[in-house]
């Protein structure tokens, strides 16, 4: 049996995860931000190494390298992506600043609005119109399209989106602007809407298409040399990408559409949190990954993660692709501590891997939360640090809390405690926000907690949230590149069919599934997987007349593609009794006198592959763990000297009552007052409250 590894990069750290059979070996180096391909490089000649092989004999054996990436993340976080043009029918050049009126805060009349993508001198327009039914108004004038290219190359652009009206119903004026563009502008990247998101409405997909453009050549980049130095260090197989949707996908596919590799990141820890919280018969989890650049936020409810393809706002900008929903916040291990006029503030920027926290060693000047668990004795100064690869220090550490005690009023060691107290109030108000807008009660749900900083904080958090039990998986550390390998290859797409639902045409039905089957049952074959092993879910959006956004639902389930005999007389009739039953479970009512109209079709196709094994509970009697050391250390009462537990000793059924730390390779997971932690038969670790 030969291996699989999954790998996530972050602001901090890149993350690997090595399944062998049903054996998960975790390792984390520093990421490389001048080009992270080397920092994969260095990881997978680190699994090499571990397994005591060559780092050819190692690729050799690897069935499949899964790979989730925050490179289009950062890239519209640091603002540093293409050079971006957009061509676009005549009328609607200031269509993607209007932004439907929208503004992320409607009562602050300072908030500016965000970074233009692509500046109105290369927003340009040319002559052109087709109607909503795919009709041509008005020709295209190739003349105009020719004289916008001459404008765009005096101003140097590197990328190009084409987004026209309609275009999702007859792209024949946009595949004509792109061949003309090519011929004009050789080797600019061109992202045509009708490829990226064919629907409407057209703001959604103008916004969609123009971040794809932004951020399209850093992917390309990127992926483009990670694929050669895999293939030329010995990997035979297909690279794997995470795709915000929740799936994977080959390289391949991913370049007709780059945007979905936006938050494929975060993604990756929601399916592991999805198939490890079923596995322990817990099926509505609240998410919470605190890295070392970032806090994310996601729900599980009924043991699934659903993509949304909707109203998907990211880093200021509209993104309509299927995206699993994550919250983010600046909130990490590397979130900057300091002053703002007198009141203390804590991130959203952050120290990174260069230089990276004071602790570090590697020449940052700026106190972080990482620098305050130093402070605080809840991080070790003694051994090795992220598994040994280097140690943390407490040179220039406390002169840096000193200073923002000076500031405030207070001792280095007070200023540590409130910033550990200031971006732990953070992430709590962080998930109050996100579950409020879902209607969820954080107390009804079970926390999973991962990522190297999110078993820190957890169960002080979940105690503030009215959260009885905290699961922290042995995995933790990376659990968004395990969850890669939970992942399963899949292809999600829709195009957009506007009609009443009892007037849909049997014939147009067929013709647009048809059109999306064939698409992914293209790219599965490329990607060696045979069309009896994928199950498809042909879906559709519907919503009441006067509705702005459509739910989506399952017509029909069926394992293969192509089989769309469930397109019968009777499909009207069904789709509206799925949709009423869709509606009433997410809204509680049901318009019963109003007959929906359909809004699109969607495609969701997967392949079901082997995942790691999960294990659920403890079979064991629950015994006392006897601590490695104690050290002096602040977990929200003082500073005592607190018991030191070491992961590497604790067995299954081993209890660790509150206030302890317990340190794992990379990672530490802190049991506060009134908790306790029982490691379960996984090697898993549930934070319960105490009530002994």
């Amino acid at each position: 049996m030969g291996y699989r590894v999954g790998i996530d990069i972050g602001g901090t750290f890149t993350d690997f995860a090595l399944l062998k059979g049903t054996e998960v070996r975790l390792h984390k180096n520093l990421s490389t931000p001048e080009d992270r391909s080397i920092g994969v490089m260095t990881g997978l000649q680190k699994l090499a190494d571990m397994e005591g092989l060559t780092l050819a004999e190692f690729l050799g054996q690897c069935d499949a390298i899964v790979h989730g990436t925050t490179v289009a993340d950062n890239t519209l976080i640091e603002m540093n992506g293409a050079i971006t043009g957009l061509i676009t029918t005549e009328g609607f050049r200031d269509e993607i600043e209007y932004r439907r009126g929208f503004k992320e805060d409607i009562w602050d009349v300072r908030l500016e609005p965000p970074i233009q993508i692509t500046p109105r001198r290369r927003r340009l327009t040319v002559p052109e119109r087709v109607l909503h039914d795919g009709t041509v108004h008005k020709p295209l004038d190739e003349t105009a399209v020719r004289e916008a290219c001459a404008r765009l190359r005096k101003q140097g652009v590197e990328s190009v989106a084409i987004s026209l009206l309609f275009s999702f119903v007859n792209a024949v004026h946009e595949k004509r602007i792109a061949q003309i563009v090519a011929e004009e502008l050789p080797g600019v990247q061109i992202s045509s809407s009708h490829e990226v998101l064919p629907r409407a409405p057209e703001y959604d997909r103008t916004s969609t298409t123009v971040v794809n453009a932004y951020v399209a050549p850093r992917v390309y980049s990127y992926l483009e040399k990670l694929v050669h130095r895999v293939r030329d260090a010995g990997y035979t197989n297909q690279l794997m990408v995470m795709q915000a949707s929740g799936g994977v996908m080959t390289v391949d596919y991913i370049e007709g559409s780059p945007i979905r590799v936006l938050a494929s990141g975060p993604a990756g820890g929601v399916i592991g949190s999805a198939h490890v919280g079923s596995a322990k018969g817990y099926d509505d989890i609240l998410c919470v990954d605190m890295g070392g650049t970032s806090y994310d936020i996601s729900v599980v409810i009924g043991g699934r993660a659903p993509a949304e393809a909707g109203w998907n706002m990211h880093h200021r900008y509209l993104v309509g692709v299927p995206m699993v929903k994550v919250e983010t916040l600046g909130a990490g291990g590397g979130s900057i501590c300091h002053v703002n006029n007198g009141a203390l503030q804590v991130g959203p920027a952050s120290a990174g891997s260069e230089p990276g926290p004071i602790c570090y060693g590697r020449g940052g000047t700026q106190p972080t939360i990482t620098d305050a668990l130093v402070m605080l004795g809840i991080l070790s100064t003694d051994e090795g640090f992220a598994g040994g690869s280097f140690s943390l220090r407490r040179d220039g550490v406390e002169e840096a809390f000193a200073e923002i005690g000076r500031q405030m009023g207070y001792g280095a060691e007070e200023a540590a405690f409130d910033c550990w107290r200031m971006v732990n109030a953070n992430m709590s108000q962080g998930v109050r926000r996100t579950t409020a807008g879902k209607g969820i009660d954080p107390a009804e749900m079970v926390m999973l907690a991962y990522g190297g900083n999110g078993p820190v904080f957890a169960a002080i958090q979940a105690e503030d949230l009215g959260i009885e039990r905290v699961l922290v998986p042995k995995a933790s550390p990376t659990f968004s590149a395990l969850g890669t390998l939970v992942a399963n290859p899949s292809i999600d797409e829709e195009r957009s069919y506007i009609v009443p639902a009892m007037s849909a045409d049997r014939a147009r039905l067929t013709s647009i599934w048809r059109e999306l089957s064939d698409r992914a049952e293209g790219y599965f074959k490329a990607a060696n997987f045979a069309s009896d092993q994928i199950t498809a879910r042909y879906q559709m959006n519907m919503r009441y007349p006067g509705q702005n956004f459509a739910l989506t639902f399952d017509v029909h389930v069926g394992e293969g593609l192509g089989d769309l005999s469930f397109i019968d007389d009777e499909i009207s009739t069904r789709a509206i009794e799925l949709f009423n039953q869709r509606h009433q479970e997410e809204y509680g009512h049901v318009r019963e006198h109003e007959l929906p109209e359909i809004t699109g079709l969607r495609l969701a196709s997967v392949v079901e592959t082997t995942s790691p094994h999960a294990l659920k509970g403890t079979s064991v009697s629950p015994r006392a763990a006897e601590p490695a050391k104690r050290r002096r250390a602040n977990l929200g009462n003082g500073f005592r000297e607190t018991p030191i537990y070491s992961g590497a000793t604790l067995a299954p059924g081993h209890e660790i009552k509150g206030p302890a730390i317990i340190e794992e390779t990379f990672t530490t997971i802190v049991v506060y007052s009134g908790w306790k932690a029982v490691v379960d038969d996984a090697g898993d670790y549930e934070l319960v409250r105490d009530r002994t």
